[in-house]
This record gives structure tokens, C-alpha cells and sequence, in this order.
């Protein structure tokens, strides 16, 4: 049954622009990340572009590690229990900051090989073990922000991250402008200097979380010494429901990756064309991304109060939205495809092709829309994480990558064929999805008890 409560709305949509907005900040701290260096040095963008590479993989399992916390916590938090909630942050503080060390030691031990992984011109080697010095220092700060915002998120608070992402931006431009390039006196330091940004911003986040911990989250009472002590039977429902989704987060950093070589290796017209479509499209996907994180947090919360029926309406009317935003995401895609693009500098056949792929995103979009919060919100949320490991393992890595390459290196299809290729599982792992949320299978009590 669809739902007419004014409140579920107020809530869902509430939840959801904050979630895009502070997407939306993340996605422009990039773009001008990018663009400085872009101004200022070939190398030094490149060398921090592969050093991305590298903290992308970390981000992709703080993300798993997050929503692990967040699907558990919110159902604690239905029932009105904060102190699991208290455990499960320590648990997940622990495998965030492991992971943190780990990529920390490697850069610091290994950095000349690791950035060998993406290029051999010494140019671009010199610039990204510069940005290394100093940009592997914020790791840790990053991951301690992560999870404890995610622990906020658990118990419905959700406006910190907007909080923390405008707190990052403003950092991040201006200490950027200032040492990249050398202004007000200010020595020039270059890529370094974008390493400094980095990690100032990444510390000023962590900070803002701390304040706001202080000042308004009462409600869970975070003890520093708490986060010493690891609760067992937490720890076993924890890797079980999150393991697979940090599974998922770093084989689709994988895959991303994958697809982009892919796309690389037919001309560099593909190469040019794919970088101008993706930027218009990841700006409207965060809207997906947004959807996916408010209706994890409903689900999960409702299933914790055992509200079993309204988790069924919830799943119906949020599938309905996610249609709805779907179609306005893929008309805004389709009618915004030719002013955006006129902002380029392009040859005509690269030009066509821009067109071609927005044209495709704009279709695949819809999909991506109903699909991705349908699997990752919905199902996910509810505690079926294994059922979407499953799920992109077979869809990306059995179908999708599979088909494209042979379709890109043996039979020769068009860049425009293997672009339909690349998305198609936008479009079909609606059909899955649709099917698993009408069993009901996918809702799950993962609350204790006994602790």
C-alpha cells in the first residue's frame, strides 16, 4: 500500500537533500581539486589522479565498513537502544582504522611501485610521491570522521555531513588556492601544497564531528575509552553483515576501474567523450546515492521496531519515488546534454559521441535510479547484504566486464555498442530487484537481546 502520511515524506525527502547536498560539496571539492592542478601543472594532475586511485580503494571499504554500522545501528535504534549502537562504532572504528593503517604503511614503504601500477613516466612519479608525503597523513583523520559520522547517521542524525562537507570545501579551496599557486605571500609549493589542503580539511572535518559530538550527540554519550573494548558477539554480527558490502564497495572500485580501461583502449575519442558525459552524469547521480542512504535508515529503523507491515508499504512507496526521481534525473540528463557539453572545447566526433553516451545515460539512468537505492537502500537496508554481493558479483563480473571486452577487443564494436554494454546492468538488475522486494525475503532482524 502506497503511503499518504505527510511525515514519511518530510522525513525521506528531509533525509535525502542533505545526503545530495553533502554529495554534491564532496563531488566540487574534487572539481577543484582537479582544476587547480589541471592549471597548474600536467604532472602534478596526474600524479595526484593516480594517488586517487590509491585512497579510492580505502574510501570504497570505509564506505562498507559505514553501511555495515548504519544498517545494524538503525535497528538498534528502533528499539531505542543506544548502547549497542556505542559497541558496533568501536567495532567498526577498529576494522576503519586498520584498513587506514594498512594503506598508510604501504604508501610510506612502497610508494615508487604503487604509483608504477599506473604510470612509468618519472614526471608523474615525482608529483604523486610528493602528494604522498603529506596526503597519506590524512588517511587516519578520514577514516575516525567516516565512522563517526556514520555513527550519527545510525540514530537519524544526518545533517553533521553537510556540516562536515562544507567544513571540507572551504578548507580545501582555500588552502589550495593559497599554496598551490602561491598567493599572498605565501611560498609556491604545488602539488605539495595540495597535499597540505588535504590534510588540513581532512583534520578541520574531524574536528567539526568532535564539536558537534559534544554539543548534540547526547543521545549515544560516545566514550573515547569505550572504543578500547571490542564486544564479540556485536563483532560476529557485524562481519556477517558487513563483510559483503565491503566486498561489493572495493570489486565495484574495481570494476569502475575496469570500465574505464575498457572505454580507454578503443581511441582516445572514447577516452575524451566518456570524461566529458561522466561529469554531467555523476553530478545528477548523486541524487541516487542520496536516495539509497534515506531508505536504508527508514528500513532499518522500522524493522527494528517490528513494524513489519510498514516496512512493506515503506518498500513499495519509496520504489514508486525512486521511479519518479528516476524520470526527472533522466529528462534533466537528456535536456541539459547540449548546453553542458557546449562548455567543451571539442572536436565534432568527439562532440557526437558526448552526445551518444549521455544519450545512453540518460535512459540507463532511470534504471540506476529505481535499481541502486531498490538493492543498496531497500534490500540492503533490511539486512540482506549477502543477496547483493551475490548479485553485482555475477551482474558486473559475470555478464557486464565479460560481454564489453569481448565486444570492445574481439568483435569490434562501436564505442557507442560497448557503452549500451557497459551500463546495460543498469537496466536488467531492475528486473531482480523488483522480484526479491515483492518475497520479502530480504527483511531481516539482526537485533540481540542479550547485548
Amino acid at each position: 500500500m502506497i503511503i499518504r502520511d505527510k511525515s514519511f515524506y518530510r522525513t525521506f525527502f528531509g533525509f535525502f537533500l542533505i545526503l545530495v547536498f553533502q554529495n554534491i560539496i564532496r563531488f566540487a571539492v574534487n572539481l577543484t581539486d582537479n582544476v587547480m592542478l589541471g592549471s597548474y601543472s600536467e604532472a602534478a594532475l596526474a600524479g595526484a589522479t593516480a594517488v586517487n586511485h590509491l585512497q579510492f580503494v580505502l574510501q570504497q571499504a570505509i564506505m562498507g565498513i559505514g553501511n555495515g554500522l548504519v544498517i545494524l545501528g538503525t535497528q538498534y535504534w528502533g528499539q531505542n537502544r543506544p548502547e549497542p549502537i556505542r559497541r558496533l562504532s568501536s567495532i567498526a572504528m577498529w576494522f576503519g582504522v586498520a584498513s587506514g593503517i594498512i594503506l598508510f604503511l604501504a604508501t610510506w614503504l612502497f610508494p615508487r611501485p604503487l604509483m608504477q601500477l599506473f604510470t612509468y613516466d618519472e614526471a608523474i612519479i615525482a608529483e604523486g610521491m610528493k602528494y604522498l608525503e603529506t596526503i597519506r597523513w590524512s588517511y587516519l583523520f578520514f577514516v575516525v570522521s567516516v565512522i563517526l559520522t556514520e555513527t550519527l547517521r545510525a540514530v537519524e542524525i544526518v545533517r553533521i555531513s553537510l556540516y562536515v562537507a562544507i567544513v571540507g570545501l572551504i578548507a580545501n579551496f582555500g588552502i589550495n588556492f593559497v599554496l598551490i599557486f602561491g598567493r599572498f605571500g605565501f611560498p609556491e609549493l604545488g602539488i605539495h601544497g595540495a597535499g597540505i589542503g588535504t590534510l588540513t580539511a581532512r583534520i578541520l572535518e574531524l574536528l567539526t564531528v568532535l564539536f558537534f559530538l559534544w554539543k548534540k550527540g547526547g543521545v549515544l554519550k560516545l566514550n573515547f575509552l569505550a572504543y578500547f573494548h571490542i564486544d564479540r558477539v556485536l563483532l560476529r554480527d557485524f562481519v556477517r553483515v558487513s563483510m559483503p558490502l565491503i566486498i561489493v564497495s572495493v570489486l565495484w572500485g574495481l570494476s569502475t576501474a575496469a570500465q574505464t580501461m575498457i572505454l580507454g583502449h578503443l581511441d582516445s575519442i572514447a577516452i575524451a567523450a566518456n570524461s566529458a558525459a561522466s561529469a554531467l552524469y555523476l553530478t545528477l547521480k548523486v541524487a541516487m546515492i542520496g536516495s539509497c542512504s534515506a531508505a536504508s535508515i527508514m528500513i532499518g529503523k522500522a524493522i527494528g521496531q517490528g513494524r513489519l507491515d510498514v516496512v512493506k508499504d515503506y518498500a513499495q512507496t519509496l520504489q514508486v519515488i525512486f521511479i519518479v526521481l528516476g524520470v526527472i534525473c533522466g529528462a534533466i540528463l537528456y535536456t541539459l546534454r547540449g548546453p553542458f557539453l557546449s562548455l567543451y572545447n571539442l572536436s565534432p566526433e568527439t562532440l557526437k559521441l558526448s552526445y551518444d553516451f549521455l544519450l545512453i545515460l540518460s535512459i540507463t539512468g532511470i534504471g540506476t535510479s529505481y535499481q541502486m537505492p531498490t538493492n543498496s537502500g531497500i534490500i540492503s537496508g533490511g539486512g540482506d547484504t549477502r543477496y547483493i554481493m551475490f548479485l553485482d558479483i555475477i551482474s558486473i563480473w559475470g555478464i557486464v566486464l565479460p560481454v564489453s571486452a569481448l565486444g570492445a577487443f574481439v568483435f569490434g564494436w562501436s564505442p557507442f555498442a560497448v557503452m549500451i554494454a557497459l551500463n546495460s546492468d543498469q537496466v536488467f538488475k531492475c528486473v531482480p530487484a523488483f522480484i526479491k522486494v515483492r518475497t520479502n525475503t530480504w527483511i531481516k532482524k539482526l537485533t540481540r537481546a542479550d547485548v
